[in-house]
């Protein structure tokens, strides 16, 4: 497994704020688990890494950062 942030440096929507807003893991079969750390947080799931990008990447503006 792979343990990810998802770093954001501008808030488009001005909902997640900026910083670390959400941190996940990507599980062997390439699945990925991803909690949000807002007020109201969620869990969600996405096939792909590469989903999870494309979704919330917001030209560059948010960035997958793997810890290990």
């Amino acid at each position: 497994m792979r343990i990810f942030k998802l770093q954001r440096t501008e808030d488009m929507s001005g909902v997640s704020g900026t910083g670390c807003v959400a941190e996940g893991v990507v599980f062997g079969n390439g699945w990925v688990a991803m909690v949000w750390l807002s007020d109201r947080p969620s869990l969600v799931f996405y096939p792909t890494i590469e989903d999870v990008e494309a979704i919330h990447g917001h030209d560059g503006r948010t960035e997958v950062v793997f810890t290990n």
